[in-house]
């Protein structure tokens, strides 16, 4: 039994930051009824190729973005445009525990299934909305994007080469931050609504925004900005204030290279046999080192050009220099870490043999989250869930599909 098995939520959500909270929550015992529309489904669905395959190569109609974020969940197809739909969804409201919903601001309560009408019929809900910019304020009815919120919330004034190097220019983060993290934020809304609910049985609405999200998760770069008034800049992979801490580019491919004091300086530039840096005035401490950096990293880069990555990182561990390759994910999951760790679990799938995922990374010696079912197909449990939660007869289905309301 999962420490969370004993709660229900009703996802209204789809891309990312919804259904990685639902996930998040699925993964730890809660039984998730992903509401999907007829024939179409979440948005992810069809992000593809990649797309899942078959044993024989073939591929399926499983879009490797829908897999990501969508593991331990029961998918039910309803029409909610239509009364019979809204209906649905408001009985299965009244015996859950939590809604997730990341609709446009208002956009549910033309259908009857905002909070206040949900509440209604169940007063100790927990209500969690997923919106780019809020519920409140002059952005509210604007639609939000993760790549724009990381452009809006300062992100990427922070991230990427600094203007004057080859390459130069604001980057995004490789993933969709901003959703990841706002499906975290979420989670933890979530969690916090429900250990009040169960101390007070009073219920709550929760407003998530990704804007607040990305503003929020750039910690100490805020924090450096509001005491001194001065927007921070962009390094790129280099560091403002140690040198050398930053990317180097091997003969076979890329390291970092985190040097955090003189000594580990010494023992860097000996290990590439150029021991003399080390006794240079120039840069011999750090405070020199950032001082002329711009004379030491070509020295430096050239160097570790010399030899491979994995002659660097054996060469660098044994002398106390702190490293780490650059892999790409075909390196990641091949590393011995990566694999002692299990972070890769594989299922079986109705649509394509066996679907590969990454566990959740949370690691509990009494409650640890699982990873029971593969990511549902589109409408997979539809009948299973009107029959056993609703009462719903093979009449009752039968009308509700021919009326494409399920």
């Amino acid at each position: 039994m999962g420490a969370l098995s004993h709660i229900r939520v009703l996802d209204l959500t789809r891309v990312l930051a919804g259904p990685w909270c639902s996930q998040t929550l699925a993964d730890f015992g809660a039984d998730v009824i992903k509401i999907e529309r007829p024939g179409m489904g979440d948005d992810t669905r069809h992000w593809g190729p990649p797309y899942l395959k078959t044993p024989d190569g073939a591929e399926t109609h499983e879009a490797a973005y829908y897999l990501a974020a969508n593991r331990n969940k029961r998918s039910l197809t309803v029409d909610i445009a239509q009364p019979a739909g809204q209906q649905i969804v408001r009985e299965l409201a009244a015996q859950s525990d939590v809604v997730l919903e990341n609709y446009k601001v208002g956009q549910l309560q033309k259908y009857g299934l905002d909070y206040t009408s949900l509440k209604a019929l169940k007063p100790d809900l927990v209500y969690c909305s997923v919106t780019g910019f809020g519920q409140t304020g002059p952005y509210a009815t604007r639609a939000g994007y993760d790549f724009i919120v990381q452009g809006m919330g300062g992100f990427m004034s922070i991230t990427g080469e600094h203007d004057g190097l080859p390459g130069g220019g604001p980057q995004k983060a490789g993933v969709a931050i901003a959703d990841l993290m706002t499906g975290m934020y979420a989670t933890i809304a979530v969690l916090t609504a429900l250990t009040h609910r169960d101390r007070t049985g009073v219920g709550q609405y929760i407003d998530m925004a990704l804007l607040d999200v990305q503003v929020a998760m750039l910690a100490n770069m805020n924090t450096n900005f509001l005491a001194s008034g001065t927007p921070p800049m962009r390094w790129g992979n280099a560091h403002p204030n140690i040198v050398p801490y930053q990317t180097f580019q091997a003969s076979d491919g890329w390291i970092i290279v985190a040097v955090g004091n003189d000594n580990q300086f010494r023992k860097f530039v000996t290990a590439g046999q150029r021991a003399a840096l080390a006794d240079d005035v120039r840069f011999a401490t750090n405070p020199e080192r950032v001082r002329h950096r711009e004379v030491l990293v070509p020295l430096l880069a050239a160097m570790v050009q010399e030899a491979s990555k994995h002659h660097w990182i054996t060469t660098l561990e044994a002398a106390g220099v702190p490293c780490g390759p650059i892999n790409d994910l075909a390196e990641v999951f091949s590393n011995e870490q990566v694999l002692a760790r299990g972070l890769q679990v594989d299922l079986p799938h109705p649509g394509g043999g066996t679907v590969r995922l990454v566990r959740n990374p949370v690691n509990m010696s009494e409650t640890p989250p699982e990873t029971r079912s593969h990511p549902p197909l589109l409408g997979e449990h539809t009948e299973r869930i009107l029959q056993d939660l609703l009462g719903y007869d093979a009449s009752k289905l039968a009308t509700l599909r021919a009326q494409a309301v399920i």
